[in-house]
């Protein structure tokens, strides 16, 4: 379970874009044998990001992998996109017999979930990259950009050439692809083996199977120990049968339909719950609560959402 901190902003280094590109990109480009295309100009800047690529000759792969999960038209479409565009050999540096596999087309989907995750609407220059904590992907999942050692890495994958401009976008070169979260909300959270509480509450109120749906739902989720602070008896209480309509009301105000990411929800000051309720959405002390309980981990990817890990159970008035 890949957990990011609570806190809204969290800006990078105050590399310049221009740094970046020159020097730090430049080491990358060296550790990586990529050396070629960070020298290479932007002489394509007329072209679409998908012309763009194919002119470059590095990525043979990735254009094969669009044109699989039908995503080539989207990205020579009007756009604009920021590409965070692996290389052939990045694609080779995935186990054997990947590649080919997701090529398959009963993969289809599962291709187009990965290339999603490295697409993400607008044109996010190397500037604006290195002053921005992460973005949300075509596929709703959410990249994580750190400075580290002078240089920007996309998740774990570091930037080897940056501001190639296209007529639709702009494409930022990488050396890993990026494989984004495949396992659901409860898969997540019975991976991180402190929600044992939670997931035994939603099974018993009947809603496990909507968090395994397809989604998307923000699941604003207190731990084994924010459980533990209830009275004594309340849990066990809640579990009995009788009681399922009552525990379902809590868990649906602890869930929000569609994928609400810690930067939104802050500034969206409150969110409707599945029940109807509303929940106030604010920052106290330079953390982000949510009626009250502290978000102690935000923006925890799943296939069909996302979650923010809470200290407290959110009582529904």
């Amino acid at each position: 379970m890949k957990y990011r901190t609570a806190l809204v902003v969290l800006p990078l280094a105050s590399l310049s874009g221009a740094a970046w590109a020159q020097c730090s990109l430049q080491a990358q480009a060296q550790r990586s044998g990529t050396a070629n295309i960070v020298t290479a100009s932007n002489m394509h800047a007329a072209e679409n990001i998908v012309e763009t690529a194919k002119a470059a000759g590095s990525f043979g792969t990735l254009l094969a992998a669009a044109q699989a999960a039908g995503l080539v038209d989207a990205l020579s479409g009007p756009g604009p996109f920021t590409l965070f565009a692996p290389t052939d050999e990045a694609f080779a540096k995935l186990p054997k017999g990947t590649v080919e596999s997701l090529l398959k087309p009963e993969n289809r989907d599962k291709l187009a979930a990965i290339l999603k995750y490295h697409v993400v609407t607008g044109e996010l220059s190397a500037r604006e990259v290195s002053r921005l904590g992460g973005a949300s992907t075509l596929n709703g999942q959410r990249l994580t950009f750190t400075a580290e050692n002078h240089a920007v890495a996309i998740d774990s994958a570091h930037v080897v050439k940056a501001d190639i401009l296209c007529s639709n976008g702009v494409i930022h070169v990488i050396d890993s692809v990026m494989i984004p979260e495949q396992r659901n909300i409860v898969e997540v959270a019975a991976g991180a083996k402190t929600f044992g509480t939670l997931l035994a509450a939603a099974k018993a109120a009947g809603l496990a199977d909507a968090l395994m749906g397809d989604g998307p739902l923000t699941v604003f989720a207190p731990t084994d120990e924010a459980f533990a602070k209830l009275p004594k008896g309340t849990v066990e209480s809640l579990l009995k049968p009788e009681n399922r309509d009552k525990l379902a009301a809590i868990l649906k105000y602890h869930v929000v339909k569609g994928r609400v990411d810690a930067g939104a929800a802050a500034g969206a000051g409150t969110a409707t719950t599945l029940g109807g309720g509303a929940l106030r959405i604010d920052i106290e002390d330079g953390r982000l609560c949510v009626e009250g309980a502290k978000i102690v981990a935000s923006d925890v990817d799943a296939s069909n959402g996302v979650i923010h890990v809470i200290d407290s159970v959110l009582l529904p008035g």
